[in-house]
């Protein structure tokens, strides 16, 4: 009788735990790229990082949150995810917007840092915390070639900083951050900012740009589709490898705006002259102006910035026309850089103009950012005949 009697008590403890625990979850929603987040949270949650950082307050902070309920989140963030199929940058975006629910960035940062730290290490990943005079610095393990933005190695892995830009381009370096010692055994996973698929956004979010461009003395009419939301999704992109910014993909109403009208304009174009047109559709679409003119800062813009903005450079023609041509012909590719321009060179069935040679192949110069010359396909700029370059980026199509 007493067994049966401890039996019950405990299924009774149980599933009042089990109810009260419930009791205590809220959920609520947010709208992220053309689609609806459901996040439930532990409503019981208090935590308050005061300004005076110190390692045993965040330690105290993740003590209160690892107590919390929080997988329900931690499982909705995962699902939602997998469901739309979320790159890791995207994924870090979604992070973000949740954690500004939950305490946004104006009010208390160091919560805000804290929720987005805890939530990407419940994902998997391996992030760390570090502190320095009252800033929470966010890492995470990285093994890409990632530029401008600061770093810190631990044991020979790379874990660069998510949230340099939130200090105003404060330099580590004067102060050092010092790492907070928290391990949190399953976020054993690096992070990548590769993006090979832009979100799903809603057909309505979409603006129309119209671009008119003459070629061969016949004038051709532009109405592209662009989301506005794209600059706050790559507003703190670093720069990335060329491998990876060169393939930052088109959303699928921008895509499906220019894309089908390219195809159908150069149809009836032999191969060259298609891409011809292609070049002279990106060096001439669109007005020039450098990054320091135009950010203050050097800025690599995807294919889409790039349709978006004003001006644009030659990093950022170079990647739309590396993009166009893989769209339409899909041909052999390699990007030149040199000491201050980056230019893209073609692989024909027959090489035009003076041959670029490179492993065996050669390529002809396709020059798509505006240059003192009117330059066709195989013309290297005369600035340019005699400076050394490197091969950063070979496309091979499979």
């Amino acid at each position: 009788m007493n067994r049966l009697l401890t039996v019950f008590l405990v299924l009774f403890c149980f599933s009042f735990s089990e109810a009260r625990s419930q009791d205590t979850l809220s959920s609520s929603s947010l709208e992220f790229y053309g689609h609806t987040f459901h996040l439930v949270t532990d409503g019981t949650i208090s935590l308050d990082l005061q300004k005076n950082l110190s390692e045993e307050a965040v330690r105290a902070g993740f003590k209160t949150l690892n107590s919390a309920t929080c997988q329900p989140l931690t499982d909705s963030l995962l699902a939602y995810r997998e469901k739309y199929r979320l790159n890791d940058w995207l994924y870090y975006q979604l992070i973000r917007k949740v954690a500004q629910r939950l305490c946004p960035k104006e009010l208390n940062y160091g919560n805000y840092t804290l929720y987005k730290w805890f939530m990407l290490t419940k994902s998997g990943y391996d992030a760390r915390l570090a502190l320095s005079h009252q800033k929470i610095i966010f890492y995470v393990f990285n093994d890409e070639d990632i530029s401008d933005i600061p770093f810190f190695q631990v044991e020979g892995k790379k874990y660069m900083c998510l949230n340099y830009h939130d200090y105003g381009k404060a330099n580590l370096n004067d102060d050092p951050p010092i790492p907070v010692k928290i391990d949190i055994p399953e976020a054993r996973k690096a992070f990548s900012y590769k993006v090979t698929r832009m979100p799903d956004f809603n057909a309505a979010d979409y603006t129309e740009k119209k671009l008119d461009f003459i070629y061969d003395h016949k004038q051709y009419h532009f109405n592209i589709k662009l989301n506005p939301a794209l600059k706050t999704i790559f507003a703190n992109y670093p720069g990335v490898d060329f491998e990876s910014y060169f393939n930052i993909p088109l959303s699928k109403e921008t895509y499906g705006s220019l894309i089908p009208l390219l195809k159908k304009n150069v149809q009836r174009m032999n191969q060259k002259k298609g891409v011809d047109y292609l070049m002279r559709f990106t060096r001439y679409a669109f007005l020039y102006e450098n990054d320091q003119e135009n950010f203050g800062k050097e800025k690599r813009m995807s294919p889409e910035e790039t349709l978006s903005s004003t001006y644009s450079d030659c990093d950022d023609r170079a990647a739309l026309f590396f993009y166009l041509v893989k769209e339409i012909y899909n041909l052999p590719m390699i990007a030149l850089l040199y000491p201050t321009h980056i230019m893209m060179a073609v692989e024909f069935s027959k090489p035009v103009g003076e041959p670029i040679r490179y492993k065996g192949k050669i390529y002809s110069a396709c020059e798509a950012t505006p240059e003192m010359e009117d330059l066709s396909i195989g013309q290297l700029a005369s600035n340019l005949k005699n400076i050394p370059y490197h091969i950063v980026y070979q496309y091979d199509p499979q």
